[in-house]
């Protein structure tokens, strides 16, 4: 039976956008089923102790752009430091990511789509007729997914999403869950694909 992965993530969070193609290669490579969970990190951060960015201290914010400029270089990437419409509210997006599961669409290539809509173009993803727009060069039918998005279904799974991320003790963007262990941040995949190549037991916070 093949194993799963838990993939908690936003579109406004560009660790995410940095990790999720070599998080999806490593998926394929082992075999893995991913179960994409786009939550609302204003929430995540609200129940587990974070704060937004505007929220933090200087030294902390001038640190990630710094990170943010090394991972740009490691990853080999190009793409805007601080895009034009970045921060944003990322609720909308993130909805149509789950409309795209809920339709069984092609959600790697809608998330591929967005991220790169975000960070490189530059684009206004909390606007819809943009998101529309990815959408449909991405293949799907935007206007379908908009009208999902904007459901009560869409916004149930989203605040559902949240629940179970704080449950498995997620505290921000990416975080993947693989049998319970979690692993926080792009800059953690080398230890994931470890896991998965060892075949070890999952660790849990209990030492002994």
């Amino acid at each position: 039976m093949s194993r799963s992965v838990d993939y908690y993530f936003s579109l406004a969070s560009p660790w995410a956008y940095l990790g999720h193609a070599p998080f999806m290669e490593i998926a394929a490579r082992h075999g893995l089923e991913v179960n994409f969970k786009p939550v609302f990190l204003g929430d995540v951060f609200e129940q587990t102790g974070g704060l937004p960015l505007a929220r933090r201290h200087p030294a902390r914010q001038r640190y990630r752009l710094m990170e943010l400029q090394r991972w740009r270089e490691k990853r080999g990437q190009s793409f805007v430091i601080e895009p034009r419409h970045v921060p944003f509210n990322p609720s909308l997006a993130d909805r149509f990511v789950i409309a795209a599961i809920t339709v069984g669409g092609d959600v790697d290539g809608l998330l591929r789509a967005c991220f790169a809509g975000v960070w490189e173009r530059e684009q206004n993803l909390a606007d819809a007729a943009t998101l529309v727009s990815i959408a449909d060069a991405a293949g799907l039918d935007g206007s379908r997914l908009a009208e999902i998005a904007a459901g009560a279904a869409a916004e149930a799974i989203y605040a559902l999403n949240v629940e179970n991320a704080v449950e498995a003790g997620v505290f921000g963007s990416p975080a993947y869950v693989v049998d319970g262990e979690i692993f926080w941040g792009q800059d953690r995949l080398d230890l994931l694909e470890d896991m998965l190549v060892s075949g070890r037991a999952p660790y849990s916070a209990r030492t002994g």
